[in-house]
């Protein structure tokens, strides 16, 4: 089994090995025919539909569009939004494996102030939700909770990832303030991030 890496470690010199920086060099040419503005969607296999639904909704608060009949998707198929877009998850029952989250890592959400990310560990925490990590990401430094739904995928509910422009760089590694915990990112804000609670009574 692979051994689950420090959240709050940063490898200043494994950064600057040539495999890293070589990669580090890849971009797109300068005439795209087309530009992506965002992920539209993620579609899931789940084993019990209905269960995964009562999580994604009484858990998330996600509300659902659309349902499909087996006679149009075996396993039933339930689109799921939380924004104004139709769907920005859909769920298809029928699943026969166990999750081994390898080919999908995580999904993450986004919430508009680090207040909700306090409301949603609680939360969290009161639906029994397996929590997997709390604190400040390293590069992007967003503060966040990651968590798993029922079939074992990871999901994160994030506030405040780094705004980069076309030809900008992203913040450089030495501003990256890693924690394990939502007060460690508090207590340890990277500069420019205003972690101010707008209810300090969340904090622990």
């Amino acid at each position: 089994m692979p051994r689950k890496p420090k959240r709050d470690f940063v490898d200043q010199k494994g950064l600057k090995d040539a495999d890293v920086t070589a990669l580090q060099q890849f971009s797109p040419p300068h005439e795209m025919p087309f530009n992506i503005t965002k992920l539209g969607h993620v579609v899931l296999m789940v084993k019990d539909v209905q269960r995964s639904t009562d999580f994604y909704t009484k858990v998330l608060g996600f509300r659902i569009s659309d349902v499909y009949p087996e006679s149009m998707m075996p396993g039933k198929m339930v689109f799921l939004r939380f924004n104004h877009d139709h769907h920005g998850v859909a769920l298809v029952g029928g699943s026969t494996r166990e999750v081994a989250n390898c080919e999908l890592h995580h999904m993450a959400f986004q919430v508009e102030t680090l207040d909700e990310v306090f409301h949603a560990r609680a939360h969290l925490e009161k639906h029994n939700a397996p929590i997997e990590f709390t604190g400040r990401r390293r590069s992007g430094c967003q503060v966040a909770v990651e968590f798993r739904d029922p079939d074992g995928h990871v999901l994160e509910i994030y506030w405040d990832i780094d705004q980069v422009g076309p030809e900008e760089d992203a913040r450089p590694a030495d501003q990256w303030r890693p924690a394990v915990s939502l007060e460690d990112a508090i207590d340890n804000a990277p500069p420019g991030q205003d972690v101010t609670l707008a209810d300090t009574s969340l904090r622990r």
